[in-house]
């Protein structure tokens, strides 16, 4: 499989050293909050938060409307920010998690490999967060990635096995790969050939809901189906 990856610009918690931020900045890339419907939580960097695009084009916004259409009742809160790691992750997904959430989508990871730091490091940050996630009873659905093309047969492999080895030892379910169909694809993306356009993004949301959709039946059946 191949992956041209994908970094965010540079709101995150770490120097970036790719696209500047913009409209992934947190006070943008936050839906406004819910009173009363239980939240899924896309958690991520850039990939998540929309950038380069309207909010409303952002994947979680383009997933909200596609629970809405099909019945499925929740407020899906952006917490995406541009330039993000794994580590910038493990640092703020405590305050993600207050209220009433029931899945998180975790998507973090590609800033980690455009810089090579290493896949060991990354799983580690990504198991405190599945771990956490966990804790406060919501489930987690973990988005796959790949690494950049040019970071070496060896280092691609680490990336390739990682999300699947978490995958199992948490017993969470696994997109196997966030950006399958758009990757790679330049009418898919926006000019910086990094980050998917409108079209790629709907592309993206439709992923991630297949995923997301058995996850969302499982626990309306475990809850007497109301």
């Amino acid at each position: 499989m191949t992956a041209s990856l994908i970094a965010c610009g540079g709101n995150g918690s770490e120097e970036s050293t790719s696209a500047p931020a913009g409209d992934g900045s947190p006070s943008a890339a936050r839906a406004a909050p819910s009173k009363s419907l239980a939240k899924i939580v896309a958690f991520g960097d850039s990939l998540t938060a929309g950038y380069g695009l309207p909010i409303e084009e952002s994947y979680p916004s383009l997933l909200e409307k596609m629970l809405e259409r099909d019945g499925f009742k929740y407020e899906v809160v952006n917490a995406g920010i541009s330039g993000d790691t794994s580590a910038g992750g493990v640092r703020r997904i405590d305050f993600s998690l207050e209220g009433d959430v029931k899945v998180v989508i975790l998507e973090l990871g590609a800033n980690d490999f455009l810089r090579g730091q290493p896949v060991s490091q990354m799983k580690k940050n990504l198991s405190l967060i599945i771990e956490r996630a966990k804790a406060k009873g919501a489930q987690v659905l973990l988005a796959g990635m790949e690494a950049p093309t040019n970071s070496g047969i060896d280092y691609r492999r680490e990336v390739h096995e990682a999300f699947p080895e978490l995958a199992e030892k948490y017993q969470v379910s696994l997109i196997p790969f966030f950006l399958v169909g758009v990757a790679g694809i330049e009418s898919l993306n926006q000019s910086d050939g990094i980050h998917p356009n409108e079209e790629g993004t709907r592309i993206v949301a439709e992923t991630v809901y297949k995923s997301l959709k058995p996850l969302l039946e499982k626990e309306k059946q475990d809850a007497g189906g109301n």
